[in-house]
């Protein structure tokens, strides 16, 4: 019997990127989910990033989100750093960009792997990768009235 090494759902999909976008619209954990679903995944990781209504210990009013034309371009080049990396089955990655509330989501990534394990440190790599490359910035305005723009690091 061939050994579970072997079987073709243990190996990365043939094009495992299956959504990515910078928006100016609501986005969905749904749409998101439904986009990596692979037969051949037995893990599934998520991870959604929402306005919080504070930031270094000051209330947030208002935060809006600027991305650079070239964000899209450098989230498929973070995405496919991660496919290469690890056994991806499907992959899935939206921003928004644009005027959020507190509440609002802001990020969600999604990647199926052939395992748990993966399919974590795939999502992990792929949130820290987005955050530290794609140029996204965030501006925030405070309740005392002052306000910060924060680089694609920290955002």
């Amino acid at each position: 019997m061939a050994g579970i090494q072997e079987h073709p759902g243990e190996r990365a999909a043939g094009d495992p990127i299956k959504l990515l976008g910078i928006r100016d619209t609501p986005l969905s954990v749904d749409e998101v989910f439904r986009a990596v679903g692979d037969d051949a995944a037995g893990g599934t990781a998520l991870f959604v990033g929402t306005v919080r209504d504070h930031d270094g210990g000051a209330d947030v009013d208002a935060l809006s989100y600027s991305g650079h034309p070239s964000a899209e371009a450098e989230l498929r080049r973070v995405a496919e750093k991660v496919v290469a990396d690890y056994p991806v089955r499907a992959l899935a990655a939206v921003h928004r960009v644009g005027d959020l509330t507190v509440g609002d989501l802001a990020v969600v990534v999604a990647v199926a792997c052939p395992h748990r394990g993966e399919a974590f440190e795939a999502c992990r790599k792929l949130i820290d990768d987005l955050k530290h490359e794609v140029p996204i910035w965030k501006h925030q305005t405070f309740s005392d009235g002052t306000e910060e723009w924060v680089g694609a690091d920290a955002c």
